[in-house]
């Protein structure tokens, strides 16, 4: 089952840098405190920082002036001052003062970027728009908004483009080979068949012979953000047995580089809740963080050009739609660029 994609260069350059029209998750809540902090997504350069209140403020990270990075200046609340020549700029992209000339043009003029920022479960979501529209609703999956769960946020940076992580993970077979000595991942057969079904925001690829043994099934999504969303099973001796569900996103840095985002969630209430966070983190962080690991160091190491010459098969069905979701998209949004 080999594929031959024609994208244009510029759609192919929007998917590879990342898609517009949608919200990211692009810090931990904890990264931003005091002091402004300088982050490249989508290959766009931010600065993010907290006013008095703990309002999350982000807009582009350069000076209107001579272009220093904001993010090494000071934050006065609802503004930053670059550190170069005191320019002060609003997290609405508009320069508040020049404190070394007197009636400055520049003071009053947006002249920068901003983005709309929205803080959700330990992590810091922005907009990308596309032109100047006013962000979509984020409807998450409801493990990511309902008190009826607990979350534990991971999240970690892969020398890789973000592509080849959503492929990775729409990849469930993966999981009996890369994993196969994984507390989690270790059950189960080396030999699968596999199904697609629709959902209202995307699709389910699943085995049909197996379910909640290993990794089984993994669900695209996209609802205002991507997301992707799967269960895994895990033993007694690790807490109450069964299944926890993990929801991830993947978000572009720059065209070689990534930044994972994967929520391990479980349904529990009362006193559970506290006893699963502390397994969650004596017992089970360190065996999760040795799965991604394992992930990040092959698809740091794929061969060059790994999708131009690639042989799939009939377990690669889910991720070759989702693939095909992201190009029609790309070409979409260049076209009406």
């Amino acid at each position: 089952m080999n594929e031959i994609r024609r994208l244009s260069p510029e759609a192919e350059a929007r998917l590879n840098q990342g898609l517009r029209g949608l919200w990211y998750p692009v810090l931990p809540s904890w990264a931003v405190q005091g002091t402004p902090v300088g982050i490249t997504r989508l290959s766009q350069n931010i600065v993010v920082w907290r006013d008095a209140d703990g309002a999350v403020h982000a807009t582009e990270d350069r000076c209107p002036h001579r272009g220093a990075r904001l993010s090494l200046g000071w934050n006065l609340g609802d503004r930053v001052a670059c550190w170069y020549h005191g320019i002060e700029v609003r997290g609405d992209g508009v320069v508040t003062s020049v404190p070394a000339v007197r009636n400055c043009p520049l003071e009053g003029q947006k002249a920068i970027a901003s983005y709309v920022a929205r803080e959700i479960n330990g992590a810091i979501f922005l907009y990308f728009p596309i032109a100047d529209e006013p962000p979509p609703p984020l409807d998450l999956p409801e493990e990511m908004t309902s008190d009826a769960y607990s979350r534990m946020l991971c999240t970690a940076h892969w020398n890789c483009n973000w592509r080849y992580a959503v492929d990775n993970v729409m990849d469930p077979m993966h999981g009996s080979y890369l994993h196969a000595q994984s507390h989690s991942m270790a059950e189960g057969d080396k030999q699968a068949e596999f199904r697609t079904r629709k959902t209202p925001t995307g699709l389910v690829f699943e085995k049909t012979g197996q379910m909640g043994v290993n990794f089984d099934w993994v669900e695209f999504g996209n609802s205002g953000a991507i997301w992707l969303r799967l269960s895994i099973p895990y033993r007694k001796k690790f807490g109450p047995g069964g299944m926890f569900t993990i929801v991830g996103f993947v978000v572009p840095v720059t065209e070689d580089s990534c930044r994972v985002f994967f929520w391990r969630i479980r349904k529990v209430q009362g006193w559970q809740r506290g006893v699963w966070r502390f397994l969650y983190r004596t017992r089970l962080e360190g065996l999760h963080w040795q799965v991604l690991e394992q992930d990040r160091v092959v698809l740091e190491n794929m061969a060059p050009d790994a999708r131009g010459n690639e042989y799939l098969y009939q377990h690669d069905v889910g991720m070759s739609r989702v693939r095909r979701i992201l190009e029609q998209e790309a070409a979409r949004q260049v076209a009406h660029a």
